[in-house]
């Protein structure tokens, strides 16, 4: 099964830092197979054939602690998880000059449509929608500064979701897609 790890909080304003590299290596090492980063922000294909999700998680988490003594929460979604996500964001949002457009992609225990009533959404400004994994959020460049997205930062939920721009979801997809079967 093709697989994408999604760590959160590596490579950020010079804290967490991790060698792709190395980091490529640690789930070699750790029995991934097929292993492809993609970009420093902890974006990591993969294939795996005998772990569930949560094991995979769990295994790299410790992996990743072992190697760089850093407590990395790693959230692992499935090709066809990412499809579906992936069909979901309009072709139209980008992450550009004049658009901010973003996947927040959830943990297992808020994973619900429900959290949609724990974020400030301002529906004049923000375009936010639920699909199973993700919230998919976008806003005009000229209304961040408005938008409910920059609230979110730093909250308890926030610490609950890792996120990734437009851009970068669309190539770990393609990444995935054209992975060894």
């Amino acid at each position: 099964m093709i697989y994408v790890a999604l760590l959160r909080g590596i490579n950020v304003g010079g804290k967490n830092k991790v060698d792709m590299k190395m980091l490529k290596l640690t789930f070699e090492n750790a029995g991934m197979t097929d292993v492809v980063t993609y970009i420093n922000t902890g974006n990591i294909i993969f294939s795996h054939h005998n772990l569930s999700k949560a094991e995979l998680a769990h295994v790299l988490e410790e992996v990743i602690y072992k190697d760089f003594e850093l407590h990395i929460r790693v959230v692992i979604r499935s090709i066809d998880e990412i499809r579906q996500i992936m069909d979901a964001v309009p072709d139209t949002w980008q992450n550009d000059k004049h658009m901010k457009s973003d996947v927040l992609f959830l943990w297992e225990d808020i994973d619900d449509e429900s959290v949609l009533e724990n974020l400030v959404i301002k529906p004049d400004i923000d375009t936010v929608t639920y699909v199973p994994g993700a919230v998919l959020w976008s806003v005009a460049k000229k209304d961040v500064t408005k938008s409910g997205l920059s609230r979110i930062v730093g909250t308890k939920l926030y610490k609950q979701m890792t996120v990734r721009n437009v851009n970068t979801a669309r190539k770990i997809y393609e990444l995935m897609q054209t992975a060894p079967r």
